[in-house]
């Protein structure tokens, strides 16, 4: 991992979450605005993935356990996609709110990341 592009990650994240909270507690139903911002949350995710797949090619391997951090980078790639489903399908302040904490969710998860990658002994 990049721990500079992980840092953004996780700023971008927290943005975005805050952004989506702070709409849903002001009764607003997802817009554009909100699912863009978990969009580029999403694609900086799938940017983590393939340098997580050229990361040990180049001797970049983690520190700890490689499966743990695999089903933490693929659980929160999924987590913005199954957020997003939710609000386009039921469209009321609450899945904004969702949004939210999908966000907010995903930057824990970089965090915990970034800690199995680098700190984290085998």
């Amino acid at each position: 991992m990049i721990d500079w592009f992980t840092y953004l990650q996780i700023a971008v994240a927290v943005l975005a979450g805050l952004l989506a909270i702070v709409r849903g507690l002001a009764g607003r139903t997802p817009s554009d605005l909100v699912l863009g911002a978990l969009g580029i949350v999403e694609l900086l995710l799938v940017v983590q993935i393939v340098l997580a797949i050229v990361a040990p090619l180049t001797g970049n391997d983690p520190s700890g356990s490689a499966l743990e951090f695999w089903v933490y980078l693929i659980s929160a790639a999924l987590l913005p996609i199954a957020a997003g489903f939710w609000a386009l399908i039921e469209r009321s302040k609450w899945s904004t709110v969702i949004l939210g904490v999908a966000s907010l969710s995903v930057a824990v998860m970089l965090y915990r990341m970034l800690q199995i990658w680098t700190v984290q002994g085998a």
